[in-house]
Protein backbone atom coordinates (compact mmCIF):
# COMPACT_ATOMS: atom_id res chain seq x y z
CA UNK A 1 0.00 0.00 0.00
CA UNK A 2 2.82 2.43 0.84
CA UNK A 3 4.49 1.71 -2.50
CA UNK A 4 1.33 2.61 -4.40
CA UNK A 5 0.91 5.87 -2.46
CA UNK A 6 4.56 6.76 -3.07
CA UNK A 7 4.14 5.94 -6.76
CA UNK A 8 1.18 8.29 -7.04
CA UNK A 9 3.06 11.18 -5.43
CA UNK A 10 6.18 10.42 -7.47
CA UNK A 11 4.21 10.54 -10.72
CA UNK A 12 2.62 13.83 -9.65
CA UNK A 13 6.09 15.21 -8.88
CA UNK A 14 7.45 14.20 -12.28
CA UNK A 15 4.36 15.42 -14.13
CA UNK A 16 4.05 18.80 -12.44
CA UNK A 17 6.37 20.65 -14.88
CA UNK A 18 4.21 19.33 -17.74
CA UNK A 19 1.39 21.64 -16.64
CA UNK A 20 3.21 24.48 -18.34
CA UNK A 21 3.31 22.62 -21.68
CA UNK A 22 0.10 24.19 -22.97
CA UNK A 23 1.48 27.66 -22.29
CA UNK A 24 4.77 26.82 -24.01
CA UNK A 25 2.97 25.52 -27.09
CA UNK A 26 0.51 28.43 -27.15
CA UNK A 27 3.17 31.15 -26.79
CA UNK A 28 5.86 29.21 -28.71
CA UNK A 29 8.26 30.25 -25.96
CA UNK A 30 10.09 28.29 -23.27
CA UNK A 31 10.46 31.40 -21.13
CA UNK A 32 8.39 29.85 -18.33
CA UNK A 33 9.95 26.37 -18.48
CA UNK A 34 13.44 26.19 -16.95
CA UNK A 35 15.85 23.94 -18.83
CA UNK A 36 17.79 22.68 -15.82
CA UNK A 37 14.62 21.55 -14.07
CA UNK A 38 13.64 19.52 -17.13
CA UNK A 39 17.14 18.07 -17.47
CA UNK A 40 17.35 17.15 -13.79
CA UNK A 41 13.88 15.64 -13.92
CA UNK A 42 14.94 13.44 -16.85
CA UNK A 43 18.27 12.38 -15.33
CA UNK A 44 16.69 11.60 -11.96
CA UNK A 45 14.05 9.44 -13.64
CA UNK A 46 16.70 7.61 -15.66
CA UNK A 47 18.90 6.90 -12.63
CA UNK A 48 16.05 5.54 -10.53
CA UNK A 49 14.68 3.54 -13.47
CA UNK A 50 18.07 1.91 -13.96
CA UNK A 51 18.22 1.06 -10.25
CA UNK A 52 14.68 -0.33 -10.38
CA UNK A 53 15.65 -2.55 -13.32
CA UNK A 54 18.67 -3.89 -11.43
CA UNK A 55 16.57 -4.73 -8.36
CA UNK A 56 13.43 -5.31 -10.45
CA UNK A 57 11.24 -3.33 -8.07
CA UNK A 58 7.97 -2.79 -9.92
CA UNK A 59 6.93 0.16 -7.71
CA UNK A 60 10.11 2.07 -8.45
CA UNK A 61 10.08 1.05 -12.10
CA UNK A 62 6.60 2.30 -12.91
CA UNK A 63 6.80 5.74 -11.34
CA UNK A 64 10.39 6.51 -12.29
CA UNK A 65 9.96 5.09 -15.79
CA UNK A 66 7.07 7.50 -16.28
CA UNK A 67 9.31 10.21 -14.81
CA UNK A 68 12.04 9.51 -17.34
CA UNK A 69 9.46 9.66 -20.16
CA UNK A 70 8.04 12.88 -18.69
CA UNK A 71 11.51 14.44 -18.55
CA UNK A 72 12.20 13.36 -22.13
CA UNK A 73 8.97 15.00 -23.28
CA UNK A 74 9.96 18.21 -21.51
CA UNK A 75 13.40 18.20 -23.16
CA UNK A 76 11.89 17.55 -26.59
CA UNK A 77 9.45 20.40 -26.08
CA UNK A 78 12.28 22.66 -24.92
CA UNK A 79 14.36 21.77 -28.00
CA UNK A 80 11.40 22.43 -30.29
CA UNK A 81 10.67 25.93 -28.96
CA UNK A 82 14.00 27.21 -27.61
CA UNK A 83 14.94 29.00 -30.85
CA UNK A 84 11.63 30.83 -31.04
CA UNK A 85 12.01 32.25 -27.51
CA UNK A 86 13.22 35.85 -27.55
CA UNK A 87 16.39 36.59 -25.63
CA UNK A 88 16.26 38.81 -22.53
CA UNK A 89 17.81 41.68 -24.49
CA UNK A 90 14.99 41.47 -27.04
CA UNK A 91 12.39 41.62 -24.26
CA UNK A 92 13.88 44.89 -23.01
CA UNK A 93 14.00 46.61 -26.41
CA UNK A 94 12.36 49.99 -26.16
CA UNK A 95 11.95 49.80 -22.39
CA UNK A 96 13.90 51.82 -19.85
CA UNK A 97 16.87 49.98 -18.39
CA UNK A 98 16.28 51.16 -14.84
CA UNK A 99 13.39 50.05 -12.74
CA UNK A 100 11.54 52.67 -10.78
CA UNK A 101 8.77 52.31 -8.26
CA UNK A 102 5.93 54.82 -8.28
CA UNK A 103 4.84 55.58 -4.75
CA UNK A 104 1.49 56.94 -3.80
CA UNK A 105 1.20 60.73 -4.05
CA UNK A 106 -1.04 61.03 -0.98
CA UNK A 107 1.91 61.52 1.39
CA UNK A 108 3.57 64.01 -0.94
CA UNK A 109 0.36 66.03 -1.22
CA UNK A 110 -0.08 66.03 2.56
CA UNK A 111 3.53 67.13 3.06
CA UNK A 112 3.09 69.94 0.51
CA UNK A 113 0.09 71.31 2.46
CA UNK A 114 2.07 71.53 5.71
Amino acid sequence: MVGIVCDIFNIIMYGSPLTIMAKVIKTKSVKYMPFYLSLTNFLNGCCWTAYALIKFDIYMLVSNGLGAVSGAIQLILYAAYCKSTPKDDDDLAGKPTTTEVQLSNTNAAAAARV
